[in-house]
C-alpha cells in the first residue's frame, strides 16, 4: 500500500512494493506516471485524493472496493469522508490516507490503516508505505520505514 506521493514515487518505495500481487494507492498521486509505474509492478486499486484534479484523475473514483482472499478492503484517501459503516457494510479493512501519518488500528473489528505518506517529507514525519499479508482469512499489517 502506498499514499500521499504528491508527485514523487521514491524507488524505495517502488522497492517496498516489489512483489505484491496487488498495491493500493490510498490517493494524492500527483501524476499519471506513477500510477503507470505502479501498475508495472503489480495491478493497482487507487483513490482520487484532493490533490489529483488533472484530468487524468478524474477516472479515478473517490473510494473503491478490492477483495482479496476473501477479505473486502474499502479505499478512501480521508478518512473523514467515511461515509458508511464498515462492518456493516462488511469490510474487515479500511485503508486511507490524507493525514501523511502512517496509523493502523482495530476498532469494532475493522482495521484502519493508513500506510502514511511515500512522497516529499512532510515536516518531521516518517517517509512511509504499508503491507498487507492475507492469508486463509488472517490479516497481518505492516508499517514499512523507508530509508531515504
Amino acid at each position: 500500500m502506498i499514499s500521499d506521493t504528491h508527485g514523487l514515487l521514491r524507488p524505495e518505495a517502488v522497492g517496498a512494493l516489489r512483489g505484491s500481487d496487488y498495491i493500493i494507492h490510498a490517493g494524492d498521486i500527483g501524476s499519471q506516471e506513477i500510477m503507470e509505474a505502479l501498475s508495472v509492478v503489480a495491478p493497482v486499486t487507487a483513490v482520487r485524493g484532493n490533490i489529483d484534479k488533472a484530468a487524468w484523475a478524474r477516472r479515478l473514483p473517490e473510494s473503491d472496493v478490492l477483495e482479496v482472499g476473501g477479505i473486502s478492503i474499502y479505499v478512501i484517501h480521508d478518512l473523514a469522508q467515511l461515509d458508511l459503516k464498515p462492518k456493516a457494510a462488511g469490510f474487515a479493512i479500511v485503508v486511507s490516507g490524507h493525514s501523511h501519518i502512517p496509523k493502523q488500528e482495530t476498532r469494532d473489528g475493522v482495521l484502519y490503516f493508513n500506510p502514511g505518506s511515500a512522497g516529499p517529507r512532510r515536516f518531521k514525519l516518517p517517509v512511509t508505505c504499508g503491507k498487507l499479508v492475507i492469508k486463509g482469512g488472517n490479516i497481518q499489517a505492516e508499517i514499512i520505514r523507508l530509508e531515504v
